[in-house]
Parts: C-alpha cells; sequence; structure tokens
C-alpha cells in the first residue's frame, strides 16, 4: 500500500509541479503527518524532492525530474477504459486502479496538456443513475466485478422476482456486467446460452476455483442491444387505436415508452379538421394503457377495442360527476 502511495506522490509533483502538504494530503487521503514521512522516505531512495518555502511554496521534483514509473499494469489498463465513470467504476470495486492509470496518464503528457483532464472534468459529467432511484451499489456488485474481469465461474442464488421473490441457484460463467437507468444486470453464459440477471437479486455468489474459457466473439454491447429490442417488442403484445389532439402527440411521448411512441408517431395518419390525427399504439396490456392514457385526460380518444374505450368513458363519467359535486 504505502510503495503504491508513494508512486502515486511523485506522480501528482510530476503532473503538477508543485504541491502543499495539505494538497498531497487530500488528494492521496492521508494526513499531512504521512506527507511528511513519505517525502523523507523518497529523499531517502534519491527522488530528488525538495521543499519550497513561501507564500507559493510546496513540494517539487528538482529540475524536471520524470520518473520512469509510467507504465501502466494490466488492471490498470483494463480500468483506463472507466475512467469517464467514476461512479460505477468505484460501485465496482475498481476505484483505486482507475486512480492510479489517471495519474500515470497524466504524468506521460507533456506539460502543455496537463490540464485537458481538469477541463473535461468542468465541462462534462455522466450523471448514471435514474432520477429518484436509490444510490448505493447492490452489495455484490464487487464479487461479480471481479468474477467477470478473471474469467471465473461463480454459483448464483438469484431471487425471481420482487423481495419475496422464490430464489434458485445457478451456476454460471459471467461475461460483462450492464448499468441501465441505474440498475445493474449481469450477463451471463449458462447451458450454452446467455441471460441476463439483475443484480440487486442476487442473493448470493460463491467463486469457482478455476476460470471458464471465454467466447472471444461475444459482443457485449451487441448481444444488450437486442436482448433489449426483444425485450421491448415482447412487452408491447396489444394495439390500441386512439385519436390525439396536437396537444396529445405531444403528451403522448412523455406517457408511453419510447418505442412505443415512435411506432404510433410513425402509423399517424393525416391531421383531420380539428388538427386530430388517429394512429396505431403499442401497449404492454389493456390495464397499462388505461393508465397511461388516463394521463392525456381529453387530449386523446381511445376508439379501439371497445372495452378499453367503455373504461375510457366511465373514468370520464366518474370525474365529471366529481367536478360538478354529484356522486
Amino acid at each position: 500500500m504505502r510503495v503504491s502511495r508513494l508512486i502515486s506522490l511523485v506522480l501528482l509533483l510530476q503532473s503538477r509541479e508543485v504541491m502543499t502538504a495539505a494538497e498531497l494530503a487530500r488528494e492521496l487521503e492521508v494526513s499531512e503527518r504521512t506527507v511528511y514521512r513519505d517525502v523523507l522516505a523518497l529523499s531517502a531512495a534519491g527522488v530528488p524532492v525538495y521543499a519550497e518555502q513561501g507564500r507559493n511554496g510546496g513540494y517539487r521534483l528538482i529540475g524536471g525530474y520524470r520518473t520512469r514509473l509510467t507504465g501502466l499494469s494490466r488492471t490498470e489498463a483494463e480500468a483506463l477504459f472507466l475512467s469517464g465513470l467514476p461512479g460505477p467504476a468505484e460501485e465496482m470495486g475498481l476505484a483505486d486502479a482507475v486512480a492510479g492509470a489517471r495519474l500515470k496518464v497524466i504524468a506521460a503528457l507533456p506539460a502543455a496538456l496537463h490540464d485537458a483532464p481538469a477541463r473535461a472534468g468542468q465541462r462534462f459529467h455522466l450523471d448514471v443513475p435514474g432520477w429518484f432511484a436509490a444510490a448505493d451499489p447492490p452489495p455484490l456488485l464487487a464479487d461479480l466485478a471481479q468474477a467477470v474481469w478473471r474469467d471465473q465461474a461463480v454459483e448464483l442464488r438469484y431471487r425471481r422476482g420482487r423481495e419475496n421473490g422464490h430464489e434458485v441457484s445457478r451456476t454460471v460463467h459471467p461475461y460483462g456486467l450492464v448499468l441501465k437507468a441505474g440498475v445493474w444486470y449481469l450477463v451471463a453464459r449458462v447451458r450454452g446460452d446467455h441471460r441476463t440477471y439483475r443484480v440487486d437479486r442476487i442473493a448470493a455468489v460463491e467463486p469457482a476455483q478455476t476460470p471458464f474459457d471465454r467466447d472471444e466473439s461475444f459482443d457485449l454491447p451487441r448481444f444488450w442491444a437486442e436482448h433489449t429490442a426483444q425485450f421491448v417488442a415482447s412487452l408491447l403484445a396489444e394495439h390500441v387505436t386512439i385519436r390525439l389532439s396536437p396537444r396529445g402527440m405531444r403528451m403522448l411521448r412523455f406517457a408511453v415508452e419510447p418505442p412505443a411512441f415512435e411506432q404510433a408517431h410513425k402509423a399517424a395518419g393525416r391531421p383531420d379538421g380539428q388538427g386530430r390525427v388517429t394512429t396505431l399504439l403499442p401497449v404492454e396490456s389493456l390495464d397499462v394503457a388505461y393508465d397511461m392514457l388516463l394521463r392525456l385526460g381529453p387530449e386523446v380518444e381511445v376508439l379501439d377495442p371497445p372495452q378499453l374505450r367503455t373504461r375510457m368513458a366511465e373514468a370520464a363519467d366518474r370525474l365529471a360527476r366529481m367536478y360538478r359535486g354529484q356522486r
């Protein structure tokens, strides 16, 4: 641990030229007293670190000294591609590897480009979790991430359904992790097929002793895109015919899932004399359609099927009686 910290201290001075003990302590997450001891250790080892007094003083490396300790380890090289995702990287237990790789890349940059990471960080930020979603990562995420990196088979206990769902056990080959709208999913090979598991429903992970042979032709982004497309298509099994006002068409975008809106938008006919359009809307079920279309109020009219039109009419009657003060 201390060797890694000493290397980080040298790389920090190499990339920023001069830093105070307080700044180094903050970056390395140690006390200033530890920084003083580390600087003495580096000086004793022949690294030309010296303290500069005065208002703008601090520690610096003498004479443009540059360390050769900038080579990336395998873990750091792989983690480097997660450097733009600090939150997810930390949740997977890779924060230290990402930080180390970042420091080594900065140290290798020309002096004129040392501010590039800071400039990018000040201007762009990726906030992955959805609104009102729990921020805490699933407790077994780091264990699964290790298994993914090591191509290590694991025994899972997985809860089907929600909190009180039935638990099943599976031996799986973990191929990858996907973060979708703040929810982590494991993509694993089971008996020749690739399947997905919500990580927050995994109750236990038991690593196997030997690694598995990964199919190098497996493309995680492509698999996920195809999987989600099939999942959405399987959900949108029903269709309803609706007539929308111009405002209703705009509201529809926020009332239904994006694939459903896209299909409805493409299927929309020409506006009538009142600007209303008729279209075919794919939905998960008539119950779901009822809940979604009620949000549009008088901006939508259900034409078909008859049972959904009747339910919408009954809801409209109840609302009318309520606002007229009638029972």
